[in-house]
């Protein structure tokens, strides 16, 4: 696991949110990774190999988080109609936690608007984003975002007044 810590997150959720924080790590020191390369590829580059299945990934972290008394799926409705919302994965005591197995575009919105959004509305203080590192990554469908991206990219784009702390963990 290797950690990038934005706008001092590691330290001020190392203080305020340690409990929390010790939960998360034992959610994903939970989860034996290896279970989950179900996922038989089609892709042209990898058919037929053994892939790690985001899906089920996302679900043992659901189960492990719900273990905890997290509250998941927490929602901000939209004023748009159609029943329009933002969701956060996991909420406790004002800590955001985010997983993301998906495209580079949820991540970077995850950690740089979902989680301002979140602090604005009052739902939490600090976040955590839990995603690939790129060696995981690369045992993933195609177009797999990992941590060495996102970590580039924030120490390239340096912190904005909106920003609020937020911790990301790289897991393989």
């Amino acid at each position: 696991m290797d950690e990038f810590s934005q706008k001092n997150g590691k330290r001020i959720i190392d203080s305020k949110f340690k409990k929390e924080l010790e939960e998360v790590y034992d959610v994903i020191k939970s989860i034996n990774l290896k279970k989950f390369r179900t996922k038989k590829s089609k892709e042209k580059t990898m058919i037929g190999r053994m892939l790690y299945n985001p899906r089920q990934l996302n679900l043992a972290y659901d189960k492990e988080f719900a273990k905890r008394k997290w509250k998941h799926g927490v929602r901000i409705k939209l004023p748009l109609g159609h029943g329009a919302f933002r969701e956060m994965d996991f909420v406790k005591n004002k800590l955001g936690v985010e997983v993301q197995f998906g495209k580079y575009a949820f991540m970077a919105y995850n950690v740089s608007a979902k989680m301002t959004i979140f602090h604005n509305h009052k739902i939490i203080n600090a976040g955590v984003e839990i995603v690939p590192m790129k060696k995981m990554a690369d045992e993933m469908s195609t177009g797999v975002s990992y941590f060495e991206q996102i970590k580039w990219d924030l120490q390239n784009r340096g912190v904005a007044d909106i920003d609020i702390p937020v911790l990301i963990l790289g897991i393989a």
